[in-house]
């Protein structure tokens, strides 16, 4: 089960249906032409279209279960007591002094860029169930960081 918020999910589901409705009929066209152009067994276009079309497919499949395993959490029901996933944090890390806030999503969701990191990563780990004020170390594999918990929100 994946839990993830509402956004998340109608995210998931947009990006199946762009799979299914445009992707999709894309690759079958592919595989139809090449099929035109003859032999088949040294055929490399039709090869790499059909490979196309597995990878599409497992990725269709993938989102689909994902999909159906997935659980949106509520999020007027958080609290901002301490972190849990759709929690944004913000933190210092205390050997640098550098300020720095990550929203704790699922791993669908996770993206650097927009300061969601997901939930299994060591440093979301690291935060789970800590209060603000709290301090925390996190293995990372450069060695520990130290960070302390300036500020918890659910928005």
């Amino acid at each position: 089960m994946a839990y993830m918020s509402k956004e998340g999910y109608e995210n998931l589901i947009a990006q199946l249906e762009e799979l299914e409705t445009v992707e999709r009929p894309k690759v079958t066209a592919a595989i139809a032409e090449a099929r035109d152009k003859g032999d088949l067994s040294e055929n490399s276009e039709y090869e790499a279209a059909r490979e196309a079309q597995v990878h599409l497919e497992n990725k269709i499949n993938q989102l689909k279960m994902t999909i159906a395993e997935a659980k949106i959490v509520d999020k007027s029901r958080l609290s901002n007591e301490c972190v849990q996933i759709l929690s944004k944090v913000q933190m210092t890390n205390l050997t640098t002094k550098a300020k720095m806030t990550y929203t704790v999503v699922s791993e669908n969701e996770a993206n650097l860029k927009e300061g969601k990191i997901s939930i299994t990563t060591p440093i979301a780990q690291s935060l789970l169930n800590k209060k603000e004020g709290d301090e925390v170390e996190v293995k990372i594999p450069s060695g520990t960081i130290r960070l302390r918990i300036d500020k918890i929100s659910v928005e």
